[in-house]
C-alpha cells in the first residue's frame, strides 16, 4: 500500500468531527468527552485526524510542500486510533490510521524526519532497542531468574520482555514478576535474554516501515528456530506488533499478553489469588491492547469504483472498530483479587483516553506527552481511586513521570504487581 492508495479515504472525510470526540452516547460529562489528544493540545483543525487527511491530500496533489509546520502536524500525534474507532460510527469506510501511517512512511522516505526520531532510530539500528541503551545489557533484567534460555533449550512458551521492560530499571520488576508467575503456575516458559531484539512496532508507528520489517522478519525466524508455539508479552505495544502486524509477514504464533495468559490460568485453576489487597483502583486501557488489540483478520482483495465515483472493496474488508480488544481479561483479574474495588473512569474500553507516550510523541514532544498523561490522571482521580492500574510499560512510565512533575496521592501499578501480591 502507498499514500496514493489512501486517496479515497482522504476524499471521503465529511468533516463530521467524530474523530475529535468519543461518541455522544458514551459521554458521561463534558469534562471527559474529548477523544483526540492532538487537537486538544494543538487547538487547530489541522491537528485532528480530519485535518491530517486534508494535509495528506494536499501534499499528494502538490498543493503544499514540506515545512516545519507540516511535520509538526503529522508527527504531533500518538497514533492511538481513537479517531478511527469514533469516526466509524459516522463513516465506517475510512481507514484513518492506515492513511496517517502511509503519510508518515512517505515523510520518512523523503527524509522529512524529526531529529529526535532519527536519533532513536539510529539507536535501534545499532543497538536493537528504542531506549538509547546498549544491546549488551538487554538480558540484565532477568539476572538470577530460574528460567530457560530458549536459544539453548526448548520451551513451549516464549516470554518477550520488550525494550521498556528490558532497560527501564524501575519497571524491570514487571517482566521478572510475569516470568515468576508463569513458572510458578507450571508453564514451560523461556526467554531469549541478551539475544532478544526490539519488536519494531514503535518504529512502524513513527514511519520507519523498513526498520520494522527487518526486525519483524528476524524475530519471526528466531522464534521458529527456537521452536516456540506461544509468545507472551507484558508490553501492549509488543502485543500489537506481534499479533496484528507480524501476521502480514507470515507469522503464525499464538500471541498473548501476560494478563490474558494469567486470566486463562485462573480459569483453569492453576493460579489462585487468596491474599487480600484492600485498595480502590481504576484501570487504564492501553491503546494497543484495547481498541488496537482486536484479532488480525487477513484480507486479500481489491478496490474498485462503481458508477465512476463510489469506491468499494471486493471482498468486503474487515472492519476494525475497537470493540473486540482485550478488555475483559484485565478486569477479570482485578475482580479476582480479594479486597480490590474497581472504579471505572468515564472513558474506557475502545474509547479510553491515551496515556500520551505513543507514536514517537514521548521522545519528540515531551510536554505534549506529559499533558496527555495529566489529563488521564485527572480522570482517574475523579473516580476516587487510590491507584491507576494498567498493562503497558509505556503507559506506566508516562504516568509515573507525569506524577513526578505534579505530585499527588495517586499510585501507579502494573496489573501483575497486584497479582503477585495476591498469590
Amino acid at each position: 500500500m502507498a499514500l496514493e492508495d489512501c486517496r479515497s479515504y482522504m476524499l471521503r472525510c465529511s468533516r463530521c468531527s467524530y474523530c475529535k470526540w468519543i461518541p455522544f452516547d458514551h459521554m458521561k460529562s463534558w469534562r471527559f468527552s474529548k477523544g483526540c489528544p492532538s487537537i486538544e493540545y494543538g487547538k487547530f483543525q489541522s491537528y485532528s485526524a480530519g485535518g491530517k487527511l486534508v494535509v495528506g491530500l494536499a501534499l499528494l496533489d502538490g498543493k503544499i510542500d514540506y515545512s516545519d509546520g507540516l511535520l509538526d502536524i503529522v508527527y504531533k500525534c500518538q497514533m492511538d486510533g481513537l479517531c478511527e474507532v469514533s469516526d466509524k460510527i459516522c463513516r465506517y469506510d475510512i481507514e484513518i490510521l492506515q492513511t496517517l501511517r502511509e503519510l508518515r512512511f512517505r515523510l520518512v522516505e523523503e527524509g522529512q524526519i524529526l531529529p529526535e526520531h532519527l536519533l532513536l532510530i539510529d539507536t535501534l539500528r545499532k543497538e536493537d532497542n528504542m531506549m538509547f541503551a546498549r544491546k549488551a545489557d538487554r538480558g540484565r533484567w532477568a539476572e538470577g531468574l530460574a528460567v530457560k534460555d530458549i536459544t539453548k533449550e526448548k520451551a513451549q512458551v516464549a516470554f518477550h520482555a520488550g525494550c521498556r521492560y528490558s532497560y527501564d530499571v524501575e519497571l524491570q520488576k514487571v517482566a521478572r514478576t510475569a516470568v515468576e508467575l508463569l513458572t510458578g503456575a507450571g508453564v514451560d516458559v523461556g526467554i531469549m535474554g541478551k539475544g532478544e531484539s526490539c519488536c519494531g512496532g514503535r518504529a512502524y508507528d513513527m514511519g520507519f516501515k523498513g526498520e520494522f520489517t527487518k526486525f519483524a522478519e528476524n524475530n519471526i525466524e528466531a522464534w521458529k528456530t527456537a521452536g516456540v508455539k506461544t509468545i507472551v508479552v507484558s508490553c501492549s505495544d509488543c502485543r500489537y506488533a506481534l499479533s496484528r502486524l507480524y501476521p502480514e509477514l507470515g507469522s503464525q504464533f499464538e500471541v498473548l499478553h501476560t494478563l490474558e495468559y494469567l486470566d486463562r490460568l485462573i480459569r483453569q485453576g492453576k493460579l489462585n489469588l487468596t491474599k487480600s489487597i484492600p485498595m480502590k483502583v481504576t484501570y487504564h486501557d492501553p491503546c494497543h491492547l484495547g481498541r488496537m488489540g482486536e484479532p488480525y483478520v487477513p484480507w486479500h482483495g481489491r478496490e474498485k469504483k462503481i458508477f465512476g465515483q463510489m469506491v468499494v472493496h471486493e471482498p468486503k474488508k474487515p472492519r476494525y472498530n475497537g470493540a473486540m480488544g482485550i478488555y475483559d481479561a484485565p478486569r477479570n483479574l482485578l475482580k479476582a483479587i480479594p479486597g480490590i474495588e474497581l472504579s471505572e473512569m468515564e472513558r474506557i474500553r475502545e474509547y479510553a483516553w491515551c496515556c500520551g507516550a505513543g507514536g514517537g510523541v514521548l521522545e519528540a514532544f515531551p510536554e505534549f506527552s506529559a499533558s496527555t498523561a495529566g489529563e488521564r490522571i485527572e480522570e482517574a482521580a475523579a473516580t476516587g481511586a487510590e491507584a491507576i492500574v494498567t498493562a503497558c510499560g509505556w503507559c506506566e512510565r508516562n504516568f509515573l513521570d507525569a506524577l513526578r512533575e505534579n505530585p499527588g496521592d495517586m499510585k501507579v501499578y502494573d496489573i501483575v504487581e497486584l497479582i503477585q501480591q495476591a498469590v
